[in-house]
């Protein structure tokens, strides 16, 4: 009987497209500068400001870019608990180790931007964000997965990049601040190389062992959580960030979930046991649920929308 391959193995076998496309992204990313999208040279100072306190007229944010922003960064604050994740999941050796590191800084660099942005232009009440910081990455964040980790995390970071890329860009665009909008096209033009490599790595691993990737593919689609679950105020915050479209269930399906199982051609692979073909039906069948609770969701949102709009156009009484 063939002894099913460890994570020990998978690392070795996968280390050769491990290494490719590492050098791949260190020939394409390009190097860039916090600071050359924070305004420095505004001119003023807190102090010019109103001191150290802060209200929400300081800020040219809408409530809706101030609080994607926010939950943006804090997803960015709680990187030491990524990165423990996917250190233990890679290994640090080799091309493995390298990719964590650089994968790590260039994830802190996101961090480090937004709180800048967020900080120099008054846009937040500085006090509020670092007891947020502090509760967030306090709390931090772990695998639910138990046993074996290594497949599932490959799948789950390629989804939970794309979705960090899409939220970045939507609240670019949500912001209406040419600076906030070229700030955060940035941060997500890194997000997409990030995901570009671990999809590739993914696809690598699903020929190699097939059946136990599309068993991790379909636990990871069908349980995903977005990483910021323990911010305070996440659920409240996620859902106006759903009902404006920063980031919302038909997004997640059409622009991460359907888009990354087509690279994968998970649905038409020929190479597929018993085991795997009864993740991949399992897979299809919340794919379908997925389907009719994002077309209700669109549904229940525009009437929504249509009914606010309807009362902020009717006269007042």
């Amino acid at each position: 009987m063939t002894t099913a391959p460890t994570d020990g193995d998978l690392l070795r076998e996968l280390s050769p497209v491990a290494e490719r496309l590492l050098d791949d992204h260190l020939q394409t990313a390009k190097a860039w500068n916090p600071h050359d999208y924070v305004p420095w040279d505004d001119g003023r100072n807190f102090a010019e400001l109103g001191g150290i306190d802060w209200e929400p007229g300081q800020s040219n944010l809408s409530e809706l870019a101030r609080v994607a922003m926010v939950t943006n960064l804090l997803t960015e604050d709680n990187l030491p608990s990524y990165h423990r994740e996917i250190a233990e999941n890679l290994g640090v050796d080799g091309a493995w180790g390298t990719w964590v590191g650089r994968w790590t800084a260039e994830e802190n660099r996101h961090a480090i931007v937004l709180r800048d942005y967020l900080v120099v232009t008054r846009a937040v009440d500085p006090v509020a964000l670092e007891q947020a910081r502090m509760a967030h990455m306090t709390a931090g964040i772990a695998s639910p997965q138990q046993g074996p980790k290594f497949l599932h995390s490959l799948a789950y970071v390629t989804l939970q990049e794309l979705a960090t890329r899409i939220s970045h860009r939507n609240t670019g665009t949500a912001c209406g601040e040419p600076i906030a909008e070229r700030m955060l096209t940035r941060i997500a033009a890194d997000e997409n190389l990030h995901m570009i490599f671990y999809r590739g790595i993914s696809s690598a691993a699903l020929d190699l062992t097939p059946d136990r990737m599309l068993r991790a593919i379909t636990d990871v689609v069908t349980q995903f959580q977005m990483p910021g679950l323990t911010q305070p105020n996440f659920r409240r915050n996620a859902v106006l960030l759903a009902k404006h479209g920063i980031y919302d269930l038909p997004q997640h399906l059409d622009a991460v979930l359907h888009p990354v199982l087509r690279s994968w051609n998970v649905f038409d692979r020929t190479d597929l046991s018993g085991e795997g073909e009864r993740a991949r039906d399992e897979l299809h069948a919340y794919l379908e649920h997925l389907q009719t609770k994002a077309a209700r969701f669109t549904e229940q949102r525009d009437r929504a929308l249509a009914r606010e709009s309807a009362r902020r156009l009717s006269p007042a009484e």
